[in-house]
């Protein structure tokens, strides 16, 4: 197996920390690694495997002599620079939205649609958070009924919009708690001791883009047709991290709980909490900072046929940006496709 010189861009940021500590944990193989980011924060250092490494300017020459660009830098930057990585010759792995739904663009979610990384004409994208964790659940699924009809509600950690959304939930936190005045910057409405039905901003079909990702992504990756009934209901809730998602699958073919839950217990990247009278059943913190998927509160749902419904939760930053992103990298490296 062929061993690539990699870059992490926006190695400094909260993703791209979280990418560097799977890189050491999943012992992806390479030859050379930088470590890109803004101008900001180029001459700084960064501890990777024990070692102090100088941050570079994320230009386009620094992509001379990479051969995958893991990406975490938001959409105008990926806009900006990944068009010149791919002239250079690199793959690159794109975490933000800014490709995700270009045709000639892979979106892939490891050990789903592989395969689709074949098709690559140098960049590939990296689903969205809330999109990644129920991939893994949908697609063995989906194998053994096919997905008639999906309705997915999120309740979506405040991670899942950057370190200032964090700092905010814990300062508001803070404050309310002692009666302060407080604020909101990052979210619309205040995030502490609350709910938010606002992830992104409004389409003209009333539904946001957050929840409009969840849609057009699932289709995309599963190949549904596009006529696929898909509503999804997006909300942010006071949670530092795991995003959370309750879900309703009218299938084509008859399956109950119990097959169900057979089929998720051998499914990949995916670990079923479902023993109801036990209070089994997972949550944020049971996800936090661990790889797997979690699903529960598999039952037969009373509204529609041959449907199922269950709750999984997983962490966004892990399955839903760093993991993701670092297993489509192993991929192509696997599959020689760089």
């Amino acid at each position: 197996m062929r061993k690539p010189n990699i870059a992490v861009l926006g190695a400094t940021g909260v993703v791209g920390r979280e990418i560097l500590k799977i890189l050491v944990e999943n012992e992806v193989p390479y030859n050379e690694i930088k470590f890109l980011a803004s101008a900001k924060s180029a001459g700084k250092t960064i501890t990777f495997k024990g070692e102090e490494h100088t941050i570079i300017e994320a230009t386009p020459d620094a992509f001379e002599g990479v051969n995958i660009v893991l990406a975490s830098a938001g959409g105008g930057t990926s806009l900006a620079l990944a068009h010149e990585a791919v002239k250079r010759g690199c793959v690159y792995i794109d975490n933000s939205s800014a490709f995700r739904m270009e045709n000639d663009v892979p979106l892939v979610i490891a050990g789903v649609n592989d395969d689709d990384l074949k098709n690559h004409k140098g960049i590939v994208a990296n689903p969205n958070c809330s999109t990644s964790q129920l991939m893994l659940v949908l697609k063995p699924l989906h194998d053994y009924a096919k997905i008639k009809r999906l309705i997915v509600s999120t309740y979506q950690a405040v991670s899942g919009a950057g370190l200032a959304a964090i700092n905010e939930l814990r300062e508001n936190t803070i404050a309310e708690n002692e009666g302060k005045e407080f604020k909101n910057e990052k979210f619309k409405k205040p995030i502490a001791y609350n709910v938010i039905p606002q992830i992104d901003v409004f389409c003209d079909n009333g539904y946001t883009k957050e929840e409009m990702k969840v849609t057009n992504e699932t289709k995309k990756i599963l190949h549904l047709d596009a006529d696929t009934p898909i509503s999804c209901t997006a909300v942010r809730v006071p949670v530092f991290h795991g995003h959370s998602e309750a879900v309703t699958i009218e299938f084509e073919k008859e399956i109950t709980p119990q097959k169900t839950r057979e089929i998720l217990e051998n499914a990949w990247g995916v670990e079923v909490m479902d023993d109801v009278e036990n209070y089994i059943y997972p949550t944020p913190r049971d996800a936090a900072g661990k790889n797997p998927v979690y699903v529960g509160r598999i039952r037969k749902n009373i509204a529609f046929d041959n449907a199922i419904d269950l709750w999984c939760v997983a962490d966004n930053i892990r399955i839903g940006a760093a993991l993701n992103t670092v297993r489509i990298a192993q991929s192509v490296i696997r599959m020689d496709l760089y």
